[in-house]
């Protein structure tokens, strides 16, 4: 064992993580600290929302990927670690909340604190780390800050926070303004209120800067030129260029490495240096494959730091290669090496995603964290050029003492009273306990109830329908409990293309009739693909492609005139949620399409067949 160095704390660093919900300002208040603290020269261009860089996070204005951003001021070094606001992303903010001593929480100044802040509030509470609360968009109408802060501190007493955790500072403040105070009406142009509480409250890191070096890997980047970049917080000890040092990974293998580049981080920069000391969030390059949870130390001192555990994955996925009569016309990876390649790269860098083989060369098993996870690594997918299928996600059952059980979430739901009935209807049907009710100031209700994870695929969707598009719904993994039994879900059929070709007017006319189409004239289908929503429980074949037959010229332009019903736009989301079980998911680069697992018509009923007589 190493002698015990004197720990000292790192006066000059503050390691911190920023908790908010989706769209309460968090990239906002980032960029008027960046601003503040003159990172960008006065003349350089900056652009908005900079830590959202993905282009998937700035459509869909959520954050998913744990981001570093440091900030200098008055000679301290602010390390700012981005949290991800979702539940589904909680691989990352278990690491996260290694690497930081303190976190800001952001809240709207309107909305309060919300379901997804509490998933990461708690896991900071957990790790006894300090929070200072701030009360963002102070200066948007309607907001109620006194009434905010209120619920912040009973949800702070909710978590189990201790006491000297419940006492914490509050700062109002407006990232688009860029001021900041310590009332809500008292605010001062700049930042400087909540730098210097940061200064003050938070701790520095205590670290030994003279003991052997040691460090985890928590989380992991990619640069082409570079290869793998490992991000963590330094220790003990210090790194520089070229040094050599111990991999000590999770599995108790270990090996020799050699550092290539050490950087730290300076704004939104990575700034290459000789030497980096203890207390400091790092990047390093050249050491070969690190898994995310694995120690590098000192090759004298092999001390290797307790391993991360992340939660289990709960729903999972067949994705395999496009076996459509289109595929290959606009995708540049199509081969089951790519995809394989490409799946078990994320899985490096995601730890709560799992991938595995299956029995098939071409199909594997992907489980995640929930519907969110899969589909954005579907769409980031895409977007790089893959083409594949996917099959209906379905939530992993595990079976303990011979008895069965399943995921369930929380769900947070809030709708003006004349949709309440809608939402009880609903939820009961799924097996959802209701566990609390209240009305708000503005009297909308808000429920909270307990559902199976499996009543809860496609749910968003039909609420959306019932509630006219006004309820808002956020849901948060409640742990593994027994199984809830079947679930009634009246779900409708599909209307399938009876023959390829291209789809009419006139055709269309006729199908929508039967239900709600997908797709519009002048669309190619290919036989068994699903092109709309039949009104009833059972699938029906539809012919959209024949054409009318013309007795006279003057006829021709009949079928102009013919009116369409608008077709519902679906997104890959939405298209994950009303899949069936006998159907896949066909994705592109440039599309999506929904078709049956079996295209032909006499295959879907020789299978139909075997289906039942297996089952009596």
């Amino acid at each position: 064992m190493a002698p015990h160095h004197n720990m000292s704390k790192e006066n000059n660093i503050r390691n911190i993580a920023i908790i908010a919900h989706v769209d309460h300002g968090k990239t906002t208040l980032v960029d008027a600290m960046l601003k503040q603290s003159r990172i960008f020269r006065e003349n350089q261009h900056v652009e908005e929302r900079v830590m959202d860089s993905n282009d998937l996070e700035r459509e869909r204005g959520i954050t998913i990927l744990s981001k570093n951003t440091a900030i200098q001021y008055k000679g301290f070094n602010i390390n700012i670690v981005d949290t991800p606001g979702h539940a589904d992303f909680g691989g990352e903010v278990e690491r996260v909340m290694n690497m930081v001593d303190g976190v800001l929480l952001l809240v709207d100044a309107v909305e309060g604190p919300m379901p997804q802040t509490k998933f990461v509030l708690k896991k900071a509470l957990e790790r006894g780390h300090k929070a200072i609360v701030v009360v963002n968009k102070i200066d948007r109408p309607h907001a109620r800050p006194d009434e905010v802060v209120n619920t912040t501190f009973d949800l702070f007493v909710d978590m189990g926070a201790s006491e000297e955790q419940c006492e914490f500072p509050i700062i109002y403040a407006s990232g688009l303004t860029g001021s900041s105070g310590y009332a809500p009406n008292e605010l001062t142009p700049t930042m400087e209120p909540l730098f210097e509480t940061i200064l003050e409250y938070l701790p520095a890191p205590t670290v030994d800067r003279q003991g052997p070096t040691q460090m985890q890997a928590t989380l992991l980047g990619f640069d082409e030129y570079k290869g793998q970049i490992v991000i963590g917080r330094l220790n003990r000890g210090s790194i520089r260029r070229n040094q050599p040092l111990l991999l000590m990974t999770a599995t108790g293998e270990t090996k020799q490495v050699k550092v290539g580049q050490v950087f730290t981080h300076q704004g939104l920069a990575r700034v290459e240096v000789e030497e980096a000391f203890a207390g400091d969030i790092i990047a390093l390059t050249g050491l070969g494959k690190v898994g995310i949870g694995d120690t590098l130390c000192d090759i004298n001192h092999p001390d290797p730091l307790p391993p991360i555990t992340v939660e289990e994955p709960t729903l999972r996925m067949m994705i395999g290669i496009n076996t459509s009569p289109f595929a290959g016309q606009d995708g540049t990876y199509l081969t089951s090496r790519k995809i394989r390649e490409r799946l078990y790269n994320e899985a490096e860098k995601d730890v709560a995603l799992r991938v595995e083989d299956t029995d098939s060369a071409d199909h594997f098993m992907v489980s995640g964290r929930g519907e969110l996870h899969l589909s954005i690594l579907i769409e980031n997918m895409r977007r790089e050029g893959y083409e594949f299928q996917v099959s209906k996600p379905e939530v992993i059952i595990k079976v303990i003492d011979g008895k069965k059980y399943e995921p369930y979430e929380q769900v947070e739901i809030e709708v003006s009273s004349e949709q309440q009935g809608a939402v009880v209807e609903l939820l009961g049907k799924r097996k959802g306990q209701l566990l609390d009710m209240t009305v708000l100031d503005s009297g909308n209700i808000q429920f909270v109830y307990k559902a199976p994870s499996r009543g809860l695929l496609g749910f968003r969707l039909q609420l959306l329908t019932a509630t006219r598009g006004e309820a808002l719904m956020n849901t948060l993994f409640a742990g593994y409990e027994p199984y809830a039994g079947e679930i009634e879900t009246h779900d409708f059929g599909s209307l399938i293309a009876w023959e390829s070709g291209t789809a009419t007017t006139y055709a269309l006319h006729s199908a929508q009739e039967r239900g709600q189409l997908y797709i519009t004239p002048g669309t190619e289908v290919y036989e068994g693909m699903v092109v709309g929503q039949h009104i009833r429980e059972n699938d029906l074949e539809v012919n959209v492609c024949k054409k009318k037959h013309l007795t006279s010229i003057r006829r021709a332009t009949a079928e102009e005139a013919l009116r369409l019903d608008t077709p519902r736009q679906l997104s890959i989301d939405d298209a994950l949620e009303i899949m069936k079980e006998d159907e896949l998911l066909e994705i592109t680069p440039k599309t999506f399409r929904l078709r049956k697992k079996y295209l032909a018509r006499n295959e879907r009923a020789r299978h139909q067949k075997q289906k039942k007589y297996e089952a009596e």
